[in-house]
């Protein structure tokens, strides 16, 4: 949109946003799609079929890619990362247990707000806060094994903006119950 604003009719902004909030997010399902656009399932039923993606596995759900998005990304590393409260790529989806796993209720309000989390290998596997003395504080929800606590603990992590945290960072493990951060 290089700074313009964009002028859509409602079938064009149909077209966009199916285009584009899931080349954003990558494979998605049907009803991710219906929570991004806020559209009803009629709406995002007849959108599916005029553009007819492929549909694909979500670790077991059924969701749809577009054309060009099929193949596998490349192999990375494990990677850690921090994300903030209300960051997009947690709060985006509708199902999320693929991701999440069961720390939904020690992550997220009941408003349906996530705080601060703790990613490892494309998974949460925890949350952080900081300090009063500005230290970050991981909490691992899981063992996520020792090579993610080393990571993390050394500063490893990034968070959404590219950097690295500045201040020395703790870990912990927890099974209590309760929010993480």
């Amino acid at each position: 949109m290089n700074g313009r604003l964009l002028l859509l009719f409602p079938h064009q902004m149909h077209d966009h946003v199916t285009a584009r909030t899931p080349r954003a997010y990558g494979p998605a399902t049907a009803e991710d799609l219906r929570w991004w656009a806020g559209w009803s399932k009629t709406q995002v039923r007849r959108v599916l079929t005029e553009r007819q993606p492929a549909e694909v596995d979500l670790h077991g759900a059924p969701g749809i890619a577009l054309p060009g998005d099929r193949e596998p990304p490349p192999q990375v590393e494990p990677w850690a990362a921090l994300l903030p409260a209300l960051d997009s790529t947690p709060m985006g989806r509708r199902q999320r247990e693929w991701f999440l796993g069961e720390h939904g209720p020690r992550l997220f309000d009941r408003a349906g707000n996530v705080g601060p989390t703790l990613w490892w290998d494309g998974r949460i596997v925890g949350g952080w806060a900081q300090d009063r003395d500005g230290e970050i504080v991981c909490r691992f929800l899981e063992d996520a094994g020792s090579d993610a606590a080393a990571r993390v603990l050394a500063g490893e992590s990034r968070r959404e903006d590219g950097t690295c945290p500045e201040r020395a960072v703790r870990a912990r493990t927890s099974t209590r119950q309760g929010r993480a951060t």
